[in-house]
């Protein structure tokens, strides 16, 4: 019988009952803790910036300091290991119909319509979203029912992305894998309790959030990827606009809106365009992804939320083709 800290989910399909490889989702559940009850769910995503890797680290830290319920949903091979390459199978998405909290971390994805449905049933019901980095640009659909989420969509224009988190990509800002983040924390919000200056190996992206977004944190573009290296002096000219110096203003990092799903709905969603794996070893960063959760939730954010690791963690850099073959999510249980 399964322990009550971590429990495997076996998704089965009618693949699996005729004799195809299983489809694992990941649940860790928190025993003690203001988050007992609530239900987040994690779509981890994207090629580049190791998602399958920094959201269960998340979601452990959710789970066992905070006593969330947390299921992280992978990119699939049919062979049931973790493939963030895999664009059209994310198994496990029936999980969102009592999910609380949906954390994404996802680029270009072109899931099938029975996938696809879930997520689109759960933003209509006005239900709460964290996005980092890529999902700004998480879906590509050029056609079909769900067309209006896709990144070039003209229904929504800028799709998903702008539609409902406020930005779609638009390019990188800072100098990509030259140029790394110290994210500045600006004004009052619960989610910025014990949350200071944070560095990120990844660099900033130009961003252009609406005018009923309220800004949490500016990138500071660094001239270096490391933690003291000074701020950029460049000057760049952005998709909108003359030629300004690269920090003067900084670009928005982290900002918060609400959009109206009609019937009285209202959906909440905090955005983060920082969030390689390897920026999640920076302890303020950490609180404020936690911070976002308990917010999202209507519970009262702590002063100083412990975010420390549950387990090693040595997250891989960030890059193209650099994900770890073979891993099963049974692999990533815990303990």
């Amino acid at each position: 019988m399964l322990g009550p800290r971590i429990m495997v989910a076996l998704l089965l399909s009618a693949a699996l009952l005729s004799g195809s490889p299983r489809q694992e989702s990941l649940v860790y559940v928190g025993n003690s803790g203001p988050g007992l009850g609530k239900n987040i769910v994690f779509l981890a995503g994207d090629e580049e910036y190791r998602s399958e890797e920094g959201l269960p680290q998340l979601a452990r830290i959710l789970a066992f300091r905070h006593g969330f319920r947390c299921t992280v949903l992978f990119s699939q091979a049919k062979d049931g290991t973790i493939d963030p390459e895999v664009q059209d199978n994310q198994p496990g998405m029936e999980a969102l119909d009592s999910a609380d909290l949906c954390v994404l971390q996802l680029r270009f994805r072109r899931w099938p319509d029975s996938q696809m449905k879930r997520f689109d049933d759960y933003v209509r019901r006005g239900k709460p979203l964290v996005a980092l980095r890529t999902s700004t640009h998480a879906f590509d659909f050029t056609g079909g029912p769900y067309e209006r989420y896709g990144w070039r969509s003209t229904t929504w224009p800028g799709g998903f992305g702008r539609a409902i988190l406020g930005e779609t990509w638009v390019s990188h800002w800072g100098a990509h894998g030259k140029q790394a983040t110290r994210g500045i924390p600006v004004g009052n919000h619960p989610v910025l309790n014990g949350v200071g200056a944070m560095f990120g190996p990844s660099d900033v992206y130009e961003a252009h959030p609406p005018a009923d977004a309220k800004v949490l944190v500016r990138g500071q573009v660094l001239e270096g990827m490391s933690p003291t290296s000074p701020p950029s002096t460049a000057r760049k000219t952005p998709s909108r606009g003359t030629e300004q110096a690269v920090n003067d203003p900084m670009m928005p990092v982290v900002w918060v809106r609400e959009v109206e799903q009609g019937l009285g709905l209202r959906t909440w969603a905090l955005t983060c365009t920082m969030g390689a794996a390897q920026d999640l070893l920076d302890e303020h960063l950490r609180r404020l992804l936690i911070n976002s959760a308990y917010y999202a939730l209507g519970l009262e954010v702590p002063a100083h939320a412990d975010v420390s690791f549950v387990g090693e963690y040595a997250p891989s850099p960030f890059g193209f083709g650099g994900f770890k073959k073979g891993v099963r999510p049974s692999n990533l249980a815990w303990p």
